[in-house]
């Protein structure tokens, strides 16, 4: 007999929502409130998934039907010089983000977690991103539209203003927008008896 499974995104990004969506699998959505603090003990790599870990440990606890769910839960955080950039706290934070950021490369990692059962899932995807140098009143122009203080480094690649300073990425682009799309999509599908169309 076919079983039946949910699969629940740990998350309410909108980002993420839509991309999930491209890969074709009916979802619902929970948000479970965790600590995101890093670990300094840990490697960047080693913090994204352990959040991504405990995002979906906590989600799960929130679904009614554990043995019939599949929860996806993942975090990403930009990466400069070993150190990680969270989201920025004002406009402030975000424009030395930026200053520093601009003019160079970085690394955005993604961890993720695929958890249903006793069976669990979770690795990390990075992806380097190299910006142009971008003058300090663009800078403040981009803060001002777009206001990205939800977001890991500052900046939404896929936001208007900002597609005119990315010089160049090495791997996932889906990464760097929050969820690195086919990696998921490769853990997901043991769980699931058909293909999405």
């Amino acid at each position: 007999m076919e079983r039946t499974l949910t699969l629940v995104l740990a998350s309410q990004s909108p980002r993420r929502k839509e991309l999930l969506s491209l890969a074709g699998f009916p979802f619902e959505t929970v948000s479970a409130d965790i600590d995101e603090t890093f670990d300094p003990r840990l490697t960047p790599e080693e913090n994204v998934m352990q959040i991504s870990i405990r995002k979906a440990e906590a989600s799960l606890e929130l679904v009614r039907e554990h043995e019939a769910t599949v929860i996806l839960a993942a975090d990403t955080t930009v990466v400069l010089d070993g150190k990680p950039l969270g989201k920025p706290v004002d406009s402030a934070d975000a424009f030395e983000m930026l200053t520093s950021l601009q003019g160079r490369s970085h690394e955005v990692l993604t961890g993720y977690t695929v958890m249903h059962g006793d069976k669990t899932v979770t690795g990390c995807v990075k992806t380097i991103v190299e910006l142009e140098p971008i003058p300090a009143d663009e800078i403040s122009r981009y803060i001002d539209t777009m206001r990205p203080f939800d977001k890991a480094g500052s900046y939404g690649i896929q936001d208007p203003l900002f597609a005119c300073f990315v010089r160049g990425i090495e791997g996932c682009y889906y990464n760097v927008v929050g969820l690195p799309v086919s990696k998921v999509c490769a853990a997901l599908k043991p769980f699931f008896t058909s293909r999405p169309e």
